[in-house]
């Protein structure tokens, strides 16, 4: 549970920091929770994009988040939908012309290289990078960074 509060605070800093921020990680390593709690204390929009209902929601990404400027919008599963980061990087710089600089996006996807550099390429000084890794059952860590639930954080 310690784990837990200390990655919500983190990922609630990144986001008074930066216009988006992405987790990601292998499933199942409680990207979705994390986001999920980050949202309670806000105005905010999920979306799964694993759910046709949801993607279809994105036929034309940029008319129905603009609609959302006001709210964090969590996009989940972001690597399925890897063409939204230009659309998110248009939107997040019409955002901050208008005084909307942090809090906009939460990211959460597997851990890809290809997401990483489609992500960096195309958010470049406006995303947060946060990794999340499976826990050994001991409660441990693989590697020497097992005292951070962040495995890495990075900005862009």
């Amino acid at each position: 549970m310690l784990i837990q509060r200390r990655a919500l605070r983190t990922v609630c800093d990144a986001l008074e920091r930066q216009a988006a921020v992405a987790i990601i990680g292998p499933r199942q390593v409680g990207k979705t929770t994390i986001a999920l709690e980050v949202a309670e204390g806000r105005k905010a929009l999920y979306l799964d994009l694993q759910s046709p209902r949801d993607r279809q929601k994105l036929a034309d990404p940029e008319l129905f988040l603009s609609g959302y400027e006001d709210r964090l919008v969590i996009l989940d599963e972001i690597h399925r939908v890897p063409e939204l980061f230009s659309t998110l990087r248009g939107l997040i710089d019409q955002g901050r012309r208008r005084g909307r600089r942090t809090g906009r996006f939460l990211i959460l996807g597997l851990a890809s290289i290809e997401l990483l550099r489609q992500s960096g390429e195309s958010l470049a000084g406006r995303i947060e990078l946060g990794g999340i890794r499976h826990r050994k059952p001991s409660g441990r860590r693989p590697g020497p960074d097992h005292g951070k639930f962040l495995s890495y954080s990075r900005r862009c």
